[in-house]
Parts: C-alpha cells; structure tokens; sequence
C-alpha cells in the first residue's frame, strides 16, 4: 500500500495519535483529544490512568481511546497486566496495547510468553476489544522478533507493534517487513516509534504497516495536505 494512493480520511483513521509523557497535564489531554477529533484520527493512545479522561473529551466522536499496559518496559506479572487491562476497558478503552515481558523473552521463557499473550488477548476478545502486543524491536534479535510473530500466529492478537517509542530505537522499515513476511493477512503491524513526518509514515506503510503511532500526527496530515496540492 502506498499513502499516495490514499485519501486524506483514509490516512488519518490509520493514525493513533500519542501522548504517553510521564508529565502531561489535563490541558495536554483536551489538546489531544481535539485534535484528534478534529483530523479524525484512529485513536487517542495513552497511558491507562488517563483513560477515563479521554473518554469524556471525546465522547460523541468516531476517535477511540487506546490505553498503554505496563508500559514502557513491561516488566509487571502477566496477573497485573491482565488487571490493568480489565481497568482500562471497565474505564472506557477501546483498544488495548500491552508491553511483552522482555526479561522472560530473554530467559528464553517461551512458554511465559505465550501464556501472557493468550490471557492478554483473551481479556480483549471477550470485551470486544483490540489487542496490540508491544514487541520492542530494539532490544531483541533476529530469532526473537521472529518467535514473536509465530506465538502471534497462533494467539491471534489483533495487531503486533514494533516499539514503545521510550526504548533505544523506534521503528524500522526492516522491522515492519519482517514481522509483515511472518504474519501475512492474518495480523496486522502497528508502526511505533520516531515516526515524525510524512515520509517516514510513507515509508512504514509502503513496508506493510497499516497503523501508525505518533505524537506528530498534526504535523503529518498537514505535510499530506501539501503534499496533495503540490500533486
């Protein structure tokens, strides 16, 4: 797929626009939230405790809420994430993206892994809910990112995503591409992570991404907008 091809709804409704600052204030979250509205992005994307908070400044909308679970590091027991992600849906989530443990999947604890995944993905399913598994490419191997994408497959989470975004690197068109190759038609990719203009989303979606996480999403719909009337 190419963002050339797209129309300007199209693009914005692949966007999760972010605010996952340890520091955001309430002004911040009502900013995020109208501009959201206003450039009828996917979701807001947030941490869980400000679930709540977006649901009420977006009520009446198309725009859902995505809350963060144990984020940015995913080092919490798969009985605390499974909580936090009972939390956020009972406060209004429409969209679930959860850090994996990278300590277990270092461990080679693979079993850890999966068991997570299933109970995660479980949580979401029974709620109607859309589950994302953070995998945080930077810190892993090749082998690694590839068990991954396979306990995906059998899981079946909604979407596998590259990067918290807080990690040592973000996403990587070599990253989107792999995961792509592995998982097919059968899960989508969710891009994350040092995507700050139009031609870096260009360059994820055209590797296979069809959701971008990014606190620049403003900044890429008007580069868009340029970009079509320049066409």
């Amino acid at each position: 797929m190419s963002i050339t091809n797209m129309t300007e709804k199209e693009l914005a409704n692949m966007i999760d626009h972010t605010l996952l600052k340890a520091y955001a204030k309430e002004e911040d979250f009502s900013k995020l939230c109208q501009e959201a509205a206003d450039n009828h992005f996917k979701t807001v994307a947030i941490n869980s405790s400000a679930v709540k908070t977006c649901k009420k400044y977006l009520e009446g909308t198309s725009v859902s809420v995505g809350a963060a679970i144990s984020f940015p590091l995913g080092q919490t027991t798969i009985e605390t994430k499974v909580f936090e992600t009972e939390n956020a849906i009972q406060n209004g989530a429409d969209e679930i993206d959860y850090v994996i443990n990278i300590v277990e999947l270092k461990n080679r604890n693979y079993s850890y892994i999966e068991d997570e995944m299933k109970q995660i993905v479980e949580v979401c399913k029974k709620n109607y809910v859309t589950i994302k598994v953070i995998f945080e490419n930077c810190y892993l191997s090749r082998e690694e990112k590839v068990f991954l994408c396979r306990t995906a497959l059998k899981v079946r989470p909604d979407f596998i995503k590259t990067s918290t975004g807080f990690g040592t690197g973000g996403a990587t068109v070599a990253d989107v591409m792999l995961m792509k190759s592995i998982v097919g038609d059968h899960i989508k990719v969710k891009a994350a992570g040092g995507i700050r203009d139009l031609e870096a989303a260009m360059k994820m979606v055209e590797a296979g991404a069809e959701r971008i996480g990014t606190s620049s999403g403003v900044k890429i719909m008007q580069e868009y907008c340029e970009f079509i009337k320049k066409r």
